[in-house]
């Protein structure tokens, strides 16, 4: 198990180093359900923040899942690939899931349909979704912002307690540690979330 999460750690940091800050790779550890580490962060998440993969059953054998589509908190999409490592067992302990941002290329995308990659993504992988809030949360915030024509980076106060109450009011910040993901996303302090809250709640 050593080894296992030594390579994987140093494959965390070289996957970014070849591709560039247009790819984000995440080690989860199956057994604290938790991310081990991260490089190029665009996503607002840290080490030792909920992986949310508790309840997820890997099929025996699979090793590669994707690659599929999900949405980052700012809106863009994200093509993505999920790697299931396991120990000599057999048992799966550690997920590499590597996010590539396909921003560069959507806008490019008439002119280098080339360069696009032949294979097709496929759904969001329910055994990796089923449970994601962050990936709830991000939809949730895109389609809000899309909604209204702006950028959850450009929210005023007003705009800001609007989208706050939003969330609470859908039950998304239910989930522990949600308010302080949201903090993230919208670049303030989470005591600022609270506080909106409460005064939203008035």
């Amino acid at each position: 198990m050593q080894d296992l999460r030594a390579n994987a750690e140093a494959l965390t940091r070289a996957i970014p180093m070849l591709f560039g800050n247009r790819v984000e790779v995440v080690l989860h550890d199956l057994d604290t359900d938790s991310i081990a580490s991260i490089e190029n962060p665009f996503s607002q998440r840290k080490p030792g923040d909920p992986s949310n993969m508790h309840e997820t059953e890997f099929r025996p054998g699979e090793t590669v899942i994707g690659p599929y589509e999900k949405v980052n908190w700012d809106g863009s999409i994200l093509r993505s690939i999920s790697v299931v490592l396991r120990d000599e067992a057999g048992i799966a302990r550690l997920v590499l899931c590597i996010n590539h941002d396909q921003a560069d290329l959507q806008q490019l995308s008439q002119l280098v349909r080339n360069l696009q990659p032949a294979q097709v993504a496929s759904a969001q992988p329910d055994s990796l979704f089923r449970n994601d809030w962050h990936e709830r949360l991000n939809v949730f915030v895109s389609d809000w912002c899309a909604h209204r024509n702006t950028r959850v980076d450009s929210l005023d106060r007003e705009d800001r307690r609007a989208l706050v109450n939003a969330l609470e009011t859908s039950n998304a910040l239910a989930e522990r540690n949600a308010a302080a993901y949201v903090a993230r996303l919208l670049g303030v302090s989470r005591a600022t979330v609270y506080n909106d809250l409460r005064a939203v709640a008035k």
